[in-house]
């Protein structure tokens, strides 16, 4: 498997860039980042900054048979699941999206739920589901709304960046999603 390690300069200049979904129809659960992180863009692979805990997280929640990498991402789409983001643009970190973003994001989103059909939509962010959507008393766990014929599951951000949730945590809240898209058949 080929790694790549961009430099600093690399992530700096990919500020605006965007990553390529993996997605296709009929998938058992699209996880849908916030946006994609500088160091994300520059080597065009989800989830892609080291400390990021999304890859070890899918696999002691049982996603996956092991820990996948960043650079393994296409691997997904054979076990039903893919990765998406609410806003497409990278930045440095969130806090750098407008509102606006957010909301064209989510009506963006909408529409690759309708198109693709995936069972469950995971939005990995409180705060940019709530945005995105217009929910601001959402919280963790299944939505009562479907975005088109998804159930809708609204996970912690995975970043480490986000100190709140311990990886035992994330494990745990996604263990429960994972669950439920089994029982769905």
């Amino acid at each position: 498997m080929k790694v790549y390690k961009p430099s600093k300069e690399e992530v700096a200049a990919s500020a605006g860039k965007t990553v390529r979904d993996v997605i296709a129809p009929g998938l058992r659960v699209l996880f849908c980042g916030i946006n994609p992180g500088l160091y994300t863009a520059a080597v065009g692979h989800h989830f892609a900054r080291p400390g990021n805990r999304f890859w070890p997280t899918l696999h002691r929640a049982g996603f996956t048979p092991r820990r996948l990498s960043p650079f393994e991402e296409r691997e997904l789409l054979a076990l039903g699941y893919g990765i998406t983001n609410v806003v497409a643009r990278a930045t440095a970190a969130a806090a750098e999206l407008e509102p606006e973003e957010f909301k064209r994001g989510g009506r963006l989103l909408k529409s690759k739920v309708e198109r693709y059909g995936p069972r469950f939509l995971a939005v990995l962010g409180v705060g940019a589901y709530r945005a995105a959507f217009d929910r601001p008393k959402a919280a963790p766990g299944e939505q009562e709304e479907r975005l088109g014929p998804a159930r809708v599951w609204v996970l912690p951000n995975p970043s480490g960046l986000n100190a709140n949730y311990s990886l035992e945590d994330l494990a745990r809240l996604f263990g429960e999603l994972r669950e439920a898209a089994e029982a769905s058949g």
